[in-house]
């Protein structure tokens, strides 16, 4: 039988496999810890960073392991890569389940103008 982190690594590996962030549309990047969570914007071809969020920053600290910081994040981010001149971005869930947290950080960036 295979342990949580196995499976995780199985869906993280399952998903990369298919989802590459090109200049024109780069890949949205989640990171989900027990009490936080980040996210950036990734050019694949050029390997850089194009816009980053995350509750580690000193304005997400209150309620940064819950939706709604979730959501905080997805909405800042959004706002960030629309600065650097971002549209549209594939999304990358990295081997978590599109629930929860995942989903209110991709619901802030999707309403903050961010297109998946």
């Amino acid at each position: 039988m295979a342990t949580k982190s196995e499976l995780k690594q199985r869906r993280r590996h399952r998903v990369r496999k298919k989802v590459v962030g090109t200049p024109e549309r780069p890949r949205l990047a989640v990171f989900r810890s027990n009490k936080h969570i980040s996210a950036q914007v990734i050019d694949d071809a050029t390997g850089t960073t194009l816009a980053a969020a995350s509750t580690y920053e000193s304005g997400f600290r209150n309620g940064s392991g819950t939706v709604e910081g979730a959501k905080a994040v997805g909405s800042s981010l959004g706002e960030r890569a629309k600065a650097a001149g971002v549209t549209s971005v594939v999304f990358d869930r990295g081997g978590n389940r599109y629930q929860g947290r995942v989903a209110a950080l991709a619901d802030g960036a999707r309403d903050a103008g961010l297109e998946f």
